[in-house]
This record gives C-alpha cells, sequence and structure tokens, in this order.
C-alpha cells in the first residue's frame, strides 16, 4: 500500500493512527545520545507533496477508518509554512474524519514560526506536539549536542500553548551521569514548571548500539547510573515539580518503574511508589532486564 522509508518512528500514543511519512530523517540529526536517525541510515529530505498526496488518497481509497495522523519523521515542524499548510488541507480534504494530527517537534524549528502561524495550523487540524527536550539543564543540553538552551525551550514550548496547540514533553531519566544528576533534575522541573505541558514523559537513557559515541561527545565524566541513582534522580525531579493539571507517564519500555498519573493530583503517590521502590524493591513491581527495551 504505502511504501515507507525505514527506519520509521511514531511516539507510544500514535499506535492507530495513520502514519504520513512527510520527512526523511531528521533535520538537526546530531544529538549523540539518538539512535532513531543516524546519517548512516537516512539523510534528512523534504517530501514531495505530490507523493504525500497519493499517500494520503491511498489510505482513503483503502478505507481505513483513520481519525488521527502522525506527521513523520523526525520533525515535520521544520517545513515551511506554506507545505504545512497543503499537508492538512489535504489531510481535509481526501480524510475529512480525521480530528488530530500530530508531530515531533525540534524547538528550533518553533523559533521560525510566529504564534499566528501556529493557530492557522491548529486551525487546519494540527492538535499536539512532541517535544524531545531531553533536559532543562544548558550544560547538559551543549555536552549532548542538541542544539538548544533552557530559553530556547521554554520559548518554544509557551509559543506552542499561546497558540493553543497541546505539547508532550519528553525527557531522558539518567542523561547527565550522576555527575550532573541533581542540575539535570532541577532544572528539567523548573523548564516544565514554567511551561506546564499538557503531558510529560520520562524515558532512561540507554544505547543498544553502545555508548562509545555518546561518551566520546560527552567529553565529560560520564557513565549509566544504576537503578537506584536512577529511582533517586526522578525523585528529585518529581518533587520539585509544580505543575497543575500535567498528565505524566513513566511507562516506556525503558524504565524500570511505570508510573501513571496527574500532576500535581498525584504526586504524592508517585513520591511513594519511588521511594517503595528505593528501599522496597520487593513489594513493587519493577521491570526486569530483559523486559526492558528501547
Amino acid at each position: 500500500m504505502i511504501s515507507y522509508i525505514e527506519p520509521v518512528f511514531r511516539p507510544p500514543s500514535e499506535a492507530r493512527s495513520f502514519i504520513l511519512q512527510v520527512t526523511n530523517g531528521c533535520s538537526w540529526n546530531k544529538c549523540t545520545f539518538c539512535e532513531m536517525y543516524t546519517e548512516e541510515q537516512k539523510k534528512f529530505k523534504a517530501r514531495k507533496e505530490e507523493d504525500i498526496e497519493q499517500d494520503i488518497i491511498k489510505v482513503a481509497q483503502a478505507g481505513y477508518p483513520f481519525n488521527k495522523v502522525f506527521l513523520a519523521d523526525g520533525d515535520a515542524m521544520v517545513l515551511p509554512m506554506r507545505k504545512l499548510v497543503s499537508i492538512l488541507e489535504m489531510i481535509k480534504k481526501h480524510l475529512p474524519q480525521v480530528r488530530r494530527v500530530s508531530s515531533y517537534c525540534l524547538p528550533r524549528n518553533i523559533y521560525k514560526k510566529s504564534v499566528e502561524d501556529l493557530a492557522q495550523l491548529k486551525e487546519l487540524g494540527l492538535d499536539i506536539l512532541y517535544v524531545g527536550c531531553e533536559s532543562g539543564d544548558t550544560q547538559i543540553l551543549e555536552f549532548v549536542n542538541k542544539g538548544e538552551t533552557y530559553e530556547t525551550q521554554r520559548d518554544a514550548l509557551l509559543k506552542i500553548k499561546a497558540a493553543g496547540l497541546r505539547s508532550s514533553v519528553m525527557i531522558l531519566n539518567g542523561l547527565g551521569g550522576p555527575k550532573y544528576t541533581e542540575q539535570h533534575a532541577i532544572n528539567s522541573a523548573k523548564l516544565m514548571n514554567e511551561t506546564q505541558p499538557e503531558y510529560l514523559s520520562t524515558l532512561v537513557v540507554s544505547f543498544p548500539q553502545g555508548e562509545e559515541r555518546f561518551k566520546e561527545g560527552f567529553k565529560q565524566d560520564w557513565s549509566l547510573m544504576d537503578q537506584t541513582g536512577l529511582f533517586l534522580e526522578l525523585k528529585h525531579f518529581i518533587e520539585h515539580l509544580e505543575l497543575e493539571k500535567t498528565i505524566f507517564r513513566s511507562d516506556h519500555a525503558s524504565n524500570y518503574l511505570p508510573l501513571k498519573g496527574v500532576l500535581g493530583r498525584n504526586k504524592a503517590d508517585m513520591l511513594e511508589q519511588i521511594n517503595t521502590a528505593l528501599y522496597q524493591p520487593d513489594r513493587i513491581r519493577l521491570r526486569q532486564e530483559w523486559q526492558r527495551g528501547l
């Protein structure tokens, strides 16, 4: 039906969505922690509008009952406004039943678009942007070559909110290693408090293809954190969160301790679960190593 250029990734919550590939790869593709897209796998390239429309038409003609569309690959928001508007109008024309369009989003590409631009995209069906902040600490962001700072990420998230769009933010548990764990937790919480995203998740940093590339780029003392260190960092992070009604998840397969709830309503309960994992691990269900994955 549709020929995807592999690999293709999507957020867990987009499992039932029509994955519409509008770009290939990631427009930045320099983060040392990321194994999703590399230069060896695929170089970044925007797809032609006529090819995108043909994919939409194929799905429409097949009669698949999709009501959500996810714009792949790594960052559809790098596309110029004219092209994004055109793609959303194609979806409206051929798949009128679609109620939600979403995309991964790099903060730097929001900088190039005004609140009015984003509001126009919302009017055309764009609803939620998945923003991988990874950390709120500018020093750690520099170490991992994220190409962002606390301020650039804050400004992007606030602009998304001002346009009426929703954001889903991801923080990487353990990204700074043991040496930088405290500033990573505190500044990440500070970023979330200032921007109040609708959704927040944590993943445990891991390297199925090996740590060498990451360590070489980090240029500081760094090591993988053990389970206790990860739990302490997560506890520190949640303790410093002052969120009003953010839906929180740490149920990705990389996490040892799955957590779900609304912050701040369920903050005390989450902290209790973390304390149980730390001090009475036999009383709580934790993922075993063989159950974890990226």
